[in-house]
């Protein structure tokens, strides 16, 4: 049922997972929304995202879910009170669409797709009487405080009660995240953080030889430590460097350490499972006719694109110590000396510093002006935790912006 319309005109710049979120809370409210995206439908990033299914949250405990928005927790925390995971599941079941808890702790649709879901939702906020205006890049503000927008058919300038700003952060620009809002803020005082790739690859420097044999391979079963960070899965070996799931997960701190110090050096345990002891013992076994490399795969399971690692960091003598061969194959260094550029990135870190708003996500310099989604300065890693935060500041800032057209 469509609610009693108030007097209230609010203007949704954004049609990803946060923005479609303010328009829904707005319509509901009673609020006469118009969404406006640059793009020709909305929904872009959230069904790329969704290619390899439909990752939506998490499912594990609040304390440790919190935990991975890192220095930005006591900020996404009363967000995520006020529209948490199970409450987006409550959501996503309202829209007719079931979900499952997979093996790994996340939360998909049962069909892992994100289409249906899109679909469903968008068939209710047109229900609702949310008015959708696409091809139209917003330009910021007209000097009498109007919104401007390019379409097609040239400029408009368009009055509004409210608006809420849902436009991204840096990644994906084909998609609509280009981050071009950040001087439009600027210019208008507001403090935006500079965005930078978040869940990235890095630049390593391959030799021509590895580079051409083992691009586009995956590193499975490998250990990753950096620092504090420690954890066993998987990565793929890039032409330029290295990405994949274990990479992103480690991927803030990596990209701060090479931002203060020029570089950083992770380390690898390419037999994770087996203790030093034991693949010293294995590498200094008897090998009689054997090659070097058909004892390492028989002895330690060494093959392929670890071996070929390992011939990139130890020269032919080290290998024939099997005393350093076994230590870097416990811990072998990869130096890593740049995150890879921003629109490659799967997120961004960086946007408009929390500092800049009120608890209802409200700009202090512009009051009426709400914003939500990647374009805070907030980073997560993959697992459905930033789907999360974005619904969840979509839904606060629709919320903040009800309540304060309520007390004009």
């Amino acid at each position: 049922m469509i609610p009693e319309k108030l007097p209230f005109r609010v203007a949704v710049i954004g049609g990803g997972p946060a923005g479609l979120m303010a328009a829904e809370v707005l319509s509901r409210g009673g609020a006469q929304v118009d969404l406006h995206d640059a793009m020709p439908s909305v929904g872009r990033k959230f069904l790329l995202a969704g290619k390899g299914g439909m990752n939506l949250t998490h499912s594990e405990a609040p304390a440790p879910f919190l935990s991975r928005y890192g220095g930005r927790q006591a900020e996404i925390d009363p967000l995520l009170a006020t529209f948490g995971p199970e409450a987006l599941r409550a959501w996503v079941h309202g829209l007719g669409i079931e979900t499952f808890v997979g093996s790994s702790g996340r939360v998909f649709p049962t069909d892992m797709k994100a289409a249906p879901l899109l679909r469903a939702w968008l068939h209710r906020l047109r229900g609702s009487g949310v008015n959708f205006h696409v091809r139209q890049r917003w330009l910021g503000w007209s000097d009498q405080g109007a919104l401007r927008f390019v379409g097609p058919e040239g400029e408009t300038a368009r009055s509004f009660d409210a608006v809420v700003l849902a436009l991204g952060g840096g990644s994906w620009a084909r998609l609509g995240s280009n981050g071009a809002w950040v001087p439009l803020l600027q210019a208008r005082g507001i403090d935006v953080a500079e965005l930078k790739p978040s869940n990235c690859g890095f630049d390593v420097a391959w030799s021509a030889h590895f580079r051409e044999r083992f691009a586009g391979q995956p590193l499975k079963s490998v250990t990753l430590t950096f620092g504090e960070f420690q954890r066993q899965g998987e990565f793929v070996v890039s032409e330029h460097g290295i990405e994949g799931s274990l990479i992103y997960a480690a991927s803030a701190a990596i990209r701060d350490a090479i931002e203060a110090n020029g570089s950083a050096q992770i380390y690898l345990d390419l037999a994770p499972g087996k203790s030093l002891e034991r693949v010293i013992a294995e590498v200094a076994y008897p090998r009689g006719s054997r090659s070097l490399s058909s004892h390492l795969q028989s002895r330690v399971g060494i093959t392929g694109v670890k071996a070929g690692l390992l011939r990139e960091v130890l020269s032919k003598g080290e290998h024939a110590d099997p005393q350093r061969l076994a230590a870097t194959i416990k811990a072998l260094p990869l130096t890593l000396n740049a995150p890879r550029p921003i629109d490659e990135a799967i997120s961004s870190a960086g946007g408009v510093r929390f500092e800049a708003m009120d608890a209802n996500l409200m700009l202090n310099a512009l009051p009426g002006v709400f914003c939500a989604g990647e374009m805070l300065d907030w980073e997560a890693p993959t697992g459905g935790y930033l789907l999360t935060a974005c619904f969840a500041s979509g839904f606060v800032a629709g919320k903040g912006a009800l309540a304060w057209l309520r007390e004009q």
